[in-house]
């Protein structure tokens, strides 16, 4: 008896149909990310696929699951050229997609008792690899507060507010940063009517919100303010701007977004 298992997938295809991606989606997977700052831990949410030719049956479901666990102690953010180069390796493709997607903790520290807590942001990364060629885009979502400015207008005391968030999409000159990161987090909470924080004692609430007060901002506001901030970093070459209001006295929420490709 032959020891020797079938290869299914390597077998040929009569129907003559290629796939543009096939793959693993949906996957959770925990990830120690390496970055110029240090590195920290996540648990990513993760799609891996490339193309499939026409006259091969189908692809090695098990490989993506092998590389992935391979770079998962040492996921290297300034390198997923490397990553995407392996992908193409090992599954003996031509073209592959990578998409990671997870939350990301900051310590920060309330604005008047100085009380540290942590706050949730996003970050995505889509990864696109054609032969030599490969696509990074980058995105944050950033939670902040925003105050109406027609409802201060228009009323005699108190306004309209609420949460509010932003997605930022970007590509840029070399391979993504934490501290680009930070720095775009920074400009976002900048733009808004006041950043938000986990842990608010008493005169920190009363900060906040008379902050807030003094700084009303419509969703176009908030989009408009943070395209003239990001339009300075000579490094972004493309990005797109979402902005949603979780409106507080409407049973909808307001959203707007802004394009801009430098290149």
């Amino acid at each position: 008896m032959s020891s020797v298992l079938t290869d299914t997938q390597s077998q040929g295809d009569n129907r003559n149909v290629s796939i543009d991606r096939v793959g693993v989606r949906g996957l959770h997977y925990p990830l120690q990310i390496k970055t110029e700052e240090g590195s920290f831990s996540t648990i990513a949410k993760i799609d891996l696929a490339v193309n499939l030719p026409a006259d091969v049956r189908g692809t090695h479901m098990s490989r993506f699951i092998e590389l992935l666990h391979s770079k998962s102690q040492n996921f290297d953010l300034g390198n997923l050229n490397d990553l995407a180069d392996l992908l193409l390796e090992k599954l003996n493709a031509e073209q592959g997609f990578i998409s990671f997607s997870f939350p990301y903790f900051r310590e920060k520290m309330s604005p008047i008792t100085e009380k540290l807590s942590l706050l949730e942001y996003g970050i995505g990364l889509e990864i696109n690899a054609s032969g030599d060629k490969v696509d990074i885009c980058t995105s944050i979502v950033v939670p902040v507060k925003t105050l109406c400015p027609c409802s201060k207008e228009i009323s005699e005391a108190s306004a309209h507010n609420q949460r509010a968030e932003v997605s930022c999409s970007f590509r840029s000159l070399e391979s993504p940063s934490l501290g680009l990161i930070h720095r775009l987090i920074k400009e976002i909470e900048d733009s808004s009517s006041c950043e938000l924080f986990s842990l608010l004692k008493r005169e920190d609430e009363k900060f906040v919100t008379e902050k807030a007060y003094k700084s009303p901002v419509f969703v176009e506001d908030l989009l408009r303010n943070i395209k003239v901030r990001l339009d300075s970093y000579s490094e972004l070459v493309w990005f797109r701007i979402e902005a949603e209001n979780f409106e507080s006295i409407h049973n909808h929420n307001a959203y707007g977004l802004i394009e801009c490709d430098k290149r």
